[in-house]
């Protein structure tokens, strides 16, 4: 991988990387933040996945997580939300199918399945690459994310437990089958049988027996999205209920779904998994 960017930041090293995916079949970009503590050895890392529309540089201008991360010791990894580049295909007209919105599924469909290969990009080859090259610990790792890149955190920590040591999430998609963003991108990349869609919907992986330590969501009330029936909380909240799943729900009065939201909690986050990823 070729490192094209680094600021020095809260003691450490916010570094950008390119390399040719070898997952998706085009060349990716990433950033990670190295915190002071690993000029010196080797440190735990937390995944953020980003939300429809987003690359890497959102979270990592938006969030302010990194002077959180310089504080616990942990790496910090944000990577891009879809393949890139001119011969990946994508939905110019829309903002929530193709490029930017990538959905964290492996996709079964053409023309999508060449490129869009993103849960296995998140889950495997992204991390074999960071932990054999950076400072990273191998297998220390948790995972969080907003948005779509919520629903992403949930999926792989569900369908991963031992691989993650806690998950939490920012006004996730929750039920992805049960809303308008879910079923428009699930049916292009994964095809008409919604059957197959399962393996990817929080709620329903719970339904279904799957498990993890605990779950911590924060969630505006003021969320456009979350009125508009694309978020479902409640839906994961009843199948947590019902199949004794840990979860805490906060409900955040007044707060949207944008970075202001999430800067505004994002130290409880990363206090909650470093917790986790020094246990």
């Amino acid at each position: 991988m070729k490192q094209i960017e680094s600021i020095k930041e809260s003691g450490g090293y916010l570094n950008r990387y390119e390399h040719d995916s070898t997952t998706c079949h085009c060349k990716m970009t990433f950033s990670v933040y190295l915190p002071p503590q690993a000029q010196t050895k080797k440190v735990p890392a937390l995944y953020w996945l980003s939300g429809l529309t987003c690359t890497d540089d959102n979270a990592r201008t938006k969030a302010g997580m990194q002077r959180y991360a310089a504080e616990y010791g942990i790496a910090v990894i944000f990577p891009d939300t879809s393949p890139r580049g001119d011969d990946v295909p994508d939905e110019v007209d829309r903002y929530d199918l193709g490029k930017g919105a990538g959905f964290y599924v492996n996709a079964t469909q053409p023309p999508w399945n060449k490129h869009y290969q993103m849960y296995a990009y998140v889950t495997r080859e992204l991390p074999e690459l960071i932990e054999s090259t950076l400072p990273i610990l191998p297998d220390v790792k948790s995972i969080s994310g907003h948005s779509m890149g919520g629903h992403g955190a949930l999926i792989c920590a569900l369908k991963n437990p031992q691989i993650y040591r806690s998950v939490s999430a920012f006004s996730p998609i929750c039920n992805p089958l049960e809303c308008g963003w879910g079923k428009g991108c699930f049916g292009a990349y994964l095809g008409e049988d919604s059957a197959t869609w399962q393996a990817y919907d929080a709620t329903l992986l719970i339904n279904a027996g799957a498990k993890f330590s605990d779950i911590l969501i924060d969630q505006g009330m003021d969320d456009e999205f979350y009125d508009e029936g694309q978020l479902l909380p409640e839906n994961l909240q009843a199948a947590c209920n019902k199949m004794g799943q840990p979860l805490t729900l906060r409900m955040q009065e007044g707060y949207d779904h944008s970075y202001h939201f999430i800067a505004t909690f994002i130290g409880e986050h990363v206090a909650y998994h470093a917790a986790a990823l020094k246990s």
